[in-house]
């Protein structure tokens, strides 16, 4: 058995999911078990499809109901995503502590944190306490300096160009 890093996907460049359902499904191929928590997440995307083809090793965990982005939302519906997202936390903290799989994705974690739904030494406390064998891996933009200095891999996406700049948004399939 490998000994489990951690590692980050930030930047402001598309790609960052998209990077960790890459390792997600490297992983499964070599007999692992992954879960993803995602944050900030309620919409349909096309890895929710992809994933229930694989089964119960590849499986991707929400807790909050659909809503609008965070910066839409009043003050109620914010309070009311904090309660969701602290469900998702206890989720990860079990997971975690029963090692209930190989690799742990919590994605568009930074997010969460950025906007003031998570604190950040708790996510810092996950890191120091993960299970030796689990690969934990977050994302999300504005990565906080105490994550990054606890991880063992930060890898920043830059955007360089990107569509939306011509006008073109965001494609199903594609960007979701």
């Amino acid at each position: 058995m490998f000994k489990g890093l951690v590692q980050v996907y930030t930047g402001d460049g598309k790609g960052k999911t998209t990077a960790a359902l890459g390792q997600g499904l490297r992983s499964v191929g070599c007999d692992m078990t992954v879960y993803i928590v995602q944050f900030l997440k309620s919409g349909d995307t096309g890895e929710l499809h992809s994933c229930d083809k694989l089964g119960d090793c590849f499986q991707i965990f929400r807790f909050e109901s659909e809503r609008d982005f965070f910066w839409n939302l009043n003050e109620e519906q914010k309070k009311e995503l904090k309660i969701e997202i602290n469900h998702a936390l206890v989720f990860v903290e079990e997971t975690m502590k029963e090692e209930k799989c190989d690799v742990l994705i919590l994605d568009e974690i930074m997010g969460a944190i950025h906007n003031k739904l998570i604190d950040e030494e708790q996510i810092c406390e996950f890191i120091r306490n993960k299970p030796e064998h689990m690969e934990l891996i977050l994302t999300g933009r504005n990565v906080p300096d105490s994550i990054a200095e606890l991880a063992d891999y930060v890898s920043e996406i830059i955007p360089r160009k990107h569509p939306i700049d011509n006008g073109i948004g965001a494609r199903r399939g594609i960007e979701y």
